[in-house]
């Protein structure tokens, strides 16, 4: 069964190329809203709290500070309405999922920049 699933999965779903990223990265997501009849593009930048699951369900956490409260927002890998992701800062974190970063303010909340 499961292989089954894969292999619709693999030949039906269409899948988005983008620069690698992983947990602790700041990146920005350009994403297409629809209004009506309009469109428009909007980006979300943060720091990736989690990657999770694999192939076409994958998804990925992105964490942001807007004025004084933390906003998060889940996207799959493979949305259609994702344009483009941007790495703008490689972090140096020591753990897949930072949940911790959520009960940090101030200096503590600041993850350091890996030398690449």
């Amino acid at each position: 069964m499961e292989a089954l699933i894969k292999f619709v999965q693999d030949e039906f779903v269409s899948k988005n190329k983008f620069e690698d990223f992983k947990a602790g990265d700041t990146i920005t997501v350009y994403y297409e809203i629809k209004e009506g009849e309009k469109t428009r593009t909007q980006f979300f930048r943060g720091v990736v709290i989690q990657r999770r699951g694999a192939g076409a369900s994958e998804t990925f956490t992105i964490r942001k500070m807007s004025g004084a409260f933390g906003v998060e927002r889940i996207f799959p890998i493979n949305l259609p309405a994702i344009q483009k992701i941007e790495v703008n800062k490689h972090g140096k974190v020591r753990r897949a999922r930072i949940f911790y970063f959520r009960g940090l303010t101030g200096k503590k909340a600041r993850i350091t920049e890996k030398r690449r």
